[in-house]
């Protein structure tokens, strides 16, 4: 299971990566090796504002549909549009091709609160 070191997590088992003022967001190695085959992602609209831990969207695998929750608050400024025509970039490559959306945070310090890659491995191992 990657772990990627340089990105920060959620309890939700979002991944955040910080690129200069603005933050890009997609779903664990974990979350999408748990939801089994992705069939379907539903994102937000671009100009979407966020609330940190309130729904954002969701995942639809063959098992269940799980909502995405924002990991800070913010603008939505960028969509990943390939997911709708391919939702299996999710399962295939969850932190290259298949981030979700890049918000333009209102306070960059909520990232802060967020979980290291240290913190995180251990939430997953205790689950």
């Amino acid at each position: 299971m990657s772990v990627p070191k340089e990105l920060r997590y959620s309890e939700e088992h979002e991944w955040v990566k910080v690129e200069g003022e603005k933050i890009r967001v997609g779903i664990t190695d974990f979350a999408q090796h748990e939801l089994g085959d992705i069939v379907f992602v539903e994102l937000p609209e671009v100009g979407a504002e966020l609330k940190a831990d309130e729904p954002f969207g969701s995942v639809e695998s063959v098992k269940t549909v799980s909502e995405l929750y924002a990991p800070v608050s913010g603008k939505v400024v960028e969509i990943n549009e390939e997911l709708s025509d391919s939702p299996e970039f999710v399962n295939e490559s969850p932190y290259e091709k298949a981030w979700m959306i890049v918000i333009e945070p209102t306070d960059v310090s909520e990232v802060e609160k967020l979980m290291t890659s240290e913190k995180y491995e251990e939430m997953i191992k205790a689950d």
